[in-house]
């Protein structure tokens, strides 16, 4: 297991990723399936999975929450991230520049 992913933060960085990840692909490619072309299966595979990585993500988030030992309003900025789409570019960056706070 790498470095990164033995700690809370980390963890909740990768599943942030796919979590982002599964909703680009559910907004930009499942939904205009389902619209578009009358596949609804589409939304159905990919918002299932959409839907477990979230949880996972909100898990992810309060145990990261705990470790780091952040500010309410730090989480709840993440959280209101992982609403938009590409939000997790924000998050990670987010969670970089506090790596590099607590390392300085």
């Amino acid at each position: 297991m790498s470095a990164w992913m033995s700690t809370h933060v980390g963890r909740l960085r990768a599943v942030s990723a796919a979590e982002g990840l599964s909703y680009v692909l559910l907004v930009g490619v499942a939904m205009p399936l389902k619209y578009l072309l009358d596949i609804p299966e589409a939304v159905r595979v990919v918002g299932t999975a959409h839907g477990a990585l979230f949880i996972a993500f909100v898990v992810s988030l309060v145990l990261a929450w705990r470790e780091a030992r952040w500010r309410p309003g730090l989480p709840l900025g993440v959280f209101v991230l992982s609403m938009v789409p590409l939000g997790a570019v924000g998050i990670e960056l987010w969670l970089r520049a506090d790596a590099r706070r607590r390392s300085a």
